[in-house]
């Protein structure tokens, strides 16, 4: 295998001899010394014993060769098994302070790794560095790679087992059966699993025939939402439901890990019932507990992103709406003139006919263009523009009202005009909402709005057009 070359540094600093480990190397010749030396700065740096060449970069071997003063050819006699290299191991053991690992030593570990590491952690790599790391800080010699990955995996099992007996202890008799019939576990079917087990038949098939509706409980659970609509909304506020008749305690996984959590989700997610009824019963309820309290979340922020999309949306086709309201309710009529001309012409043509028989004909469109050009001008002319323009006023706050001008206080006032029932005349104009409010229009005289001025008491043709303005045409809105 072609290694990287290595930096000089870096050769300096884990391949050099030192004073003390040179006593070790004295008496040893050729391949002999050249390989002892490099099997022992090799356990120094890694905490284990080279496997052979093909680890060492060939930069290392010249270095430490220089060293010993040995060729680096010679390493290729040196025997890496056999009696020889048992001894080298057992002398770089004594050295260093090392023992080899034996089975009480692998026992604890398996422990140790299950209380400190694999509570937190499911991933074997990340298991297998800190057990590396535990055994350098105890001074214990890394077992074969075969013996280390089951020592991990005996301790990733253990740290479930002690998980699941844990949580199983938090739960209620009533929740763990709920949680047990999601896939068809209960003491009917447990008792047929036994007795098929010791050879008997099973008492009764309606057990696993009632199944088939708490499997689809579970696929419900399981499901992804659908596109944005009110039917996706009501199927996810459905399944929260169903999620929350489980009744899991709360602060049930207040102690766990999040990735421990989300491992054990995404376990049971993809396991099938079947499958999940094989293992030990409190390990089922661990991993559905885990998909129930996920599922909850989750399902909790699909119906708050649901409700969102679903505003937007419901924004949208309003704001679609209003707009096609507006152009339609600002279409302009072209050719006004001469729809002019040719009803004015029609009409003096035949003045005794009636109208549908003499002026429809005479406009192109007919009716139909009349009565758009009889809307704009409802939604353009000045009528629709007051009301627009007062109807938008009572939207802000009203101003405040101030001292009357009799009191002596400058400036023209400006408040809200406000005629008693029985003040108004004829030619008032009707209050813009039904219902008995108050007339919030300006006077008008003569059926038009009445002039408003902001000039200051005492300019010219001021006090004038004040008196000639009739009551409250002057102080309107």
């Amino acid at each position: 295998m072609k290694h990287p070359p290595m930096h000089i540094d870096e050769l300096v600093e884990h391949w050099t001899i030192l004073d003390e480990e040179r006593d070790l190397i004295a008496g040893k010749r050729d391949a002999t010394r050249l390989g002892f030396a490099i099997l022992l700065k090799f356990y120094t740096q890694h905490g284990r014993f080279l496997r052979g060449r093909s680890e060492l970069p060939d930069d290392v071997v010249e270095h430490v060769a220089k060293q010993v003063q040995v060729p680096a050819s010679e390493l290729g006699f040196y025997e890496w098994s056999g009696s020889t290299i048992e001894y080298h191991r057992s002398q770089i053991r004594t050295h260093l302070g090392f023992r080899t690992c034996t089975t009480a030593d692998a026992t604890k570990l398996a422990v140790w790794l299950a209380e400190n590491v694999a509570h937190a952690e499911r991933r074997p790599e990340r298991v297998r560095e800190e057990l590396l790391k535990h055994l350098r800080e105890e001074r214990i010699e890394p077992p074969t790679p075969g013996r280390i990955s089951r020592i991990v995996a005996s301790a990733l099992h253990n740290a479930e087992v002690t998980w699941s007996v844990r949580i199983c202890s938090r739960l209620s008799p009533e929740t763990t059966q709920r949680i047990c019939a999601l896939v068809g576990i209960d003491d009917a079917s447990r008792a047929g699993a036994e007795a098929v087990g010791d050879g008997q038949e099973p008492a009764s098939e309606t057990a696993v025939e009632d199944d088939d509706e708490n499997f689809d409980v579970l696929a419900f659970i399981k499901s992804a939402p659908g596109n944005v609509s009110l039917e996706s909304m009501m199927t996810e506020i459905r399944k929260l439901a169903a999620v929350r008749s489980i009744e899991l305690p709360p602060g049930l996984f207040a102690d766990v890990a999040p990735k421990m959590l989300a491992s054990w989700r995404a376990r049971a997610a993809v396991e099938a019932p079947s499958h999940m009824r094989t293992h030990p019963r409190e390990v089922t309820v661990l991993l559905l507990a885990a998909l129930v309290h996920e599922r909850e979340r989750e399902i909790t922020d699909t119906l708050v992103e649901l409700l969102i999309a679903t505003v937007h949306r419901i924004k949208a086709r309003a704001d679609s709406k209003v707009t096609k309201e507006l152009i339609n309710a600002f279409k302009r009529v072209t050719g006004k003139e001469n729809i002019l001309f040719k009803v004015a012409d029609a009409a003096l043509g035949h003045p005794d006919d009636p109208v549908r028989q003499v002026i429809f004909p005479a406009v192109t469109g007919g009716e139909q263009t009349l009565k758009d050009l009889v809307h704009e001008f409802k939604t353009k002319g000045p009528a629709y523009r007051t009301t627009v323009h007062h109807a938008a006023r009572l939207l802000h706050q009203p101003l405040p009202p101030r001292p009357d001008r009799a009191a002596g206080h400058p400036g023209v006032q400006e408040q809200q005009h406000r005629l008693p029932a029985g003040d108004r005349g004829a030619g008032a104009d009707p209050p813009l909402r039904q219902g008995g409010q108050h007339h919030l229009l300006p006077a008008r005289r003569g059926g038009a709005r009445a002039p408003r001025h902001r000039g200051r008491l005492g300019e010219p043709g001021v006090q004038e057009r004040q008196a000639r303005a009739p009551a409250g045409g002057a102080d309107g809105v």
